[in-house]
């Protein structure tokens, strides 16, 4: 037995490491084959970079959001390499059975250490074997996260862990045995059962069993390591290592995630000049290989957990795209089409072979075959990803939000659908009329830009605009952007009234830009219309610097700056000029109208009186919430009307459900599965309020659509409103009585809240 033992382990021993390590070797050069990333941008503040990495694996910060799922998985994920010194005791025990690690084997610590930790991954993994079949596809379709997993892999590794597991608790009590343990001690105290059980057998008996014990826990470990090897796709085991570079060469080293701005359009690495392209310039993504290669890491260290696809909108109404499909898709076809790729292989701008035949001769066919698929396509073209996955995509933001692993999800769609749009032009068609209204008009709906100061006509009080009653922005507080559904549709114009008169009750003193405000672009971006983006973020960026004081010739005749504090009632504006005017050379200081409501209630200049009564609940925006992390200014102002009872639906916060408007949906039909903003409202009509209550005037649009509709069919009472924290907060707010002017015989400013930078 001990001889066998020996050779069996020894030689799987030797196989797995050479073959793991030629595995590292080859995930290293397919990686290679992505494009370069901008200088810096994935490798700057390392010691940061490398504390998000251990608050990230120590914390599990995702995964422990998923309650006993994450508390489960941080034993087994711990166990793993906190317990890689059990196999060096195995490999001892299978030439002397009662074998220790030299100085701290029977140190009590170690083996209480030990002890638990052997416990607690095989109580883990039996908790998450129990959970993945509870959750089975079979029994769940679409509403199990594990939909579309590879399942079979996933049952192969938890066996693998659970025998290990098991292995290292039987080792234990033999260990204990044939060290003559008589009672439960400390470094006993879970395997003393088992060395009970064995204590009253022969010393030969002992040894054998340890002998074998000792080669399965080995044999297990190391034909798994040759399995992983020969699959370098093989996420659902390959993330534990991938996990750690990956999180490491995130796009953000304060490890918060891939949202809010999308980063700089760019080729071979290097920013895209849109004045003056360069003729070789890559635009988007049309082959695998001009993801990055971070991208191509991302693809390689999915481990089908499905967290994404459970939170998605676009799965969870029947939609073909899924997150994890999306992500498993791209990382087979690009270890499918590596050893082409490897070879040389390859086309160049004008679709030229770049590989020659000699390069190319040597390459398997089944490579071949993989490099002529498309990557966007129809299934009948034999594409890699199906253009109605594409266009599925919200940008809600979902995905990135509850990775475990920080896979950047949004990039790499927006970068797909940037290929789509400026060199294919091959996209919804609805989507079309958007684009050409921006071009001419600066808005989505093509109204005149005079149309953009209507509004201003319906309230009681003046609004200034800039050059036109004020010269520029240093005789205000904010600059209030209205945006373009804010000034041109009907129902969000409320929001806008609402909140200038509530400014003006408050005694803040705001300027609107009017006609010279165009839309910011962010519809045109996450469209993948990157061009028409920068042309309107430019546009805007000198347009708002120069009303910030930043013109003249002259230092001396020039206007002292006013600050640059800009408030919105998009989160979409909101997100933009914040995020992604930085990237234009636009630098400002930018709140959502939220939070300037909620600090001047703080301030109590403006005084919820008047009771609304009824039973309300509240729709996190994405691009307010996920997207920026504002999910607090909206609750306290609700919670400081009187009369409303606040009930918060299923999915909110960091969960919240899409409207269905994000990603420039807002300007496509929907032809498949059930409308998002009909499931959000479906999820909003089970708890029956009385109001329905959102910040953004895509999500008010969206979610009236659905209930008007539902009020049709008889499935929505007639009393249900859908309005913006802004026009309750009015409703309920009575005009302060006047206030004593300030020593400089001003009134008083409004307060300071804490912008977005």
């Amino acid at each position: 037995m001990q001889l066998a033992a020996i050779i069996v382990s020894l030689v799987l021993i030797a196989v797995g490491v050479a073959l793991f390590g030629r595995a590292l070797l080859q995930i290293f050069h397919h990686l290679r084959l992505g494009q370069h990333v901008p200088a810096g941008t994935r490798t700057d503040e390392p010691a940061q970079r490398t504390i998000t990495v251990v608050k990230e694996f120590l914390g599990h910060t995702r995964m422990n959001r998923w309650g006993v799922v994450g508390v489960a998985h941080w034993f087994v994920a711990v166990g793993f390499f906190s317990l890689l010194l059990t196999i060096v005791n195995a490999i001892g025990q299978l030439f002397q059975a009662d074998w220790l690690i030299p100085v701290i084997g029977d140190w009590l610590p170690y083996e209480v250490f030990t002890e638990f930790l052997g416990l607690m991954t095989t109580l883990g993994i039996l908790t998450l074997i129990v959970i993945r079949q509870l959750s089975k596809p079979g029994k769940a379709g679409r509403k199990s996260r594990f939909t579309g997993s590879n399942f079979g892999q996933a049952i192969f590794v938890e066996a693998v862990i659970l025998i290990v597991g098991l292995s290292i608790m039987t080792l234990r009590g033999l260990e204990g045995a044939q060290h003559h343990v008589t009672s439960y001690e400390a470094g006993f105290f879970a395997s003393y059962p088992l060395v009970a059980a064995f204590r009253d057998l022969d010393v030969s008996t002992l040894q054998n069993l340890t002998y074998l014990v000792a080669m399965i826990k080995i044999s297990t470990s190391f034909i798994w390591m040759i399995t992983v090897a020969l699959k370098t796709d093989m996420g659902v085991a390959w993330h534990r290592f991938l996990a750690f570079p990956n999180i490491w060469f995130k796009r953000e080293a304060d490890g918060s995630t891939a949202l809010g701005a999308l980063p700089p359009m760019v080729s071979e690495g290097k920013p895209i000049d849109f004045e003056d392209p360069g003729e070789d310039d890559q635009f988007g993504v049309s082959q695998v290989e001009h993801f990055s290669w971070k991208g191509l890491l991302d693809f390689s260290t999915c481990t089908e957990c499905g967290r994404c696809q459970s939170q998605c909108p676009a799965w969870n109404t029947g939609k073909p795209l899924s997150p994890k499909l999306l992500i498993m898709g791209l990382r087979d076809h690009a270890h499918a089409k590596a050893p082409y790729l490897l070879a040389g292989g390859g086309k160049d701008a004008e679709g030229v072979e770049k590989g020659s035949a000699e390069q190319l001769a040597q390459v398997p066919a089944a490579a071949l075959t993989e490099a002529e698929r498309p990557l966007i396509g129809t299934l009948e073209e034999n594409g890699v990803i199906d253009p109605d996955v594409l266009w599925s995509c919200t940008t809600c933001g979902a995905c990135v939000e509850q990775c475990p692993v920080d896979i950047e999800h949004i990039d790499h769609i927006v970068d797909m659908r940037r290929y789509q749009v400026m060199i294919e032009s091959s996209f919804p068609s609805e989507a079309g009329t958007m684009l050409k209204n921006l071009e001419k008009k600066g808005n989505p709906w093509g109204l005149a830009k005079k149309q953009r100061l209507a509004w201003t006509k319906e309230v009681e009080f003046e609004v200034p605009v800039v050059s036109k009653d004020i010269e520029d922005l240093t005789e205000v507080d904010y600059l209030y952007w209205v945006g373009c559904a804010g000034a041109l549709e009907d129902r969000a114009k409320k929001t806008t009234k609402a909140f200038a008169e509530l400014l003006h009750i408050a005694g803040v003193k705001f300027a609107i830009m009017g006609s010279d405000e165009a839309c910011t672009g962010d519809s045109a971006r996450r469209l993948g219309n990157e061009f028409l983006f920068q042309q309107l973020g430019q546009q805007n960026v000198e347009m708002l610097n120069m009303a910030f004081g930043e013109d003249g010739d002259d230092e001396s005749t020039r206007k002292p700056k006013a600050k640059k504090k800009i408030v919105a009632t998009c989160p979409h504006c909101f997100n933009t000029i914040a995020n992604e005017y930085p990237q234009l050379g636009g630098e400002f200081e930018v709140i959502h109208h939220t939070q300037l409501l909620q600090h001047l209630i703080d301030e109590g200049k403006l005084v919820p009186v008047t009771p609304v009564e009824g039973l309300i609940t509240y729709h996190d925006p994405c691009y307010l919430g996920r997207h920026n992390k504002v999910y607090t200014p909206p609750r306290e102002i609700i919670a400081k009307v009187p009369g409303l009872r606040n009930e918060e639906m299923h999915r909110h916060k960091e969960r919240g459900f899409c409207c269905g408007a994000g990603g420039a949906r807002m300007w496509m039909e929907e032809r498949i599965g059930k409308r998002v903003n009909d499931e959000r409202v479906d999820e909003a009509l089970s708890l029956n309020p009385d109001i329905v209550s959102t910040a953004c005037p895509f999500c008010l649009v969206m979610l009236s659509d659905s209930v008007n509709g539902k009020k049709n069919d008889g499935k929505a009472k007639e009393s249900l409103q859908v309005v913006d924290v802004a026009q309750l907060l009015l409703d309920s707010v009575k005009t302060p009585e006047p206030r004593d002017p300030g020593a400089d015989g001003e009134p008083a400013t409004a307060p300071e809240p804490e912008p977005v930078k």
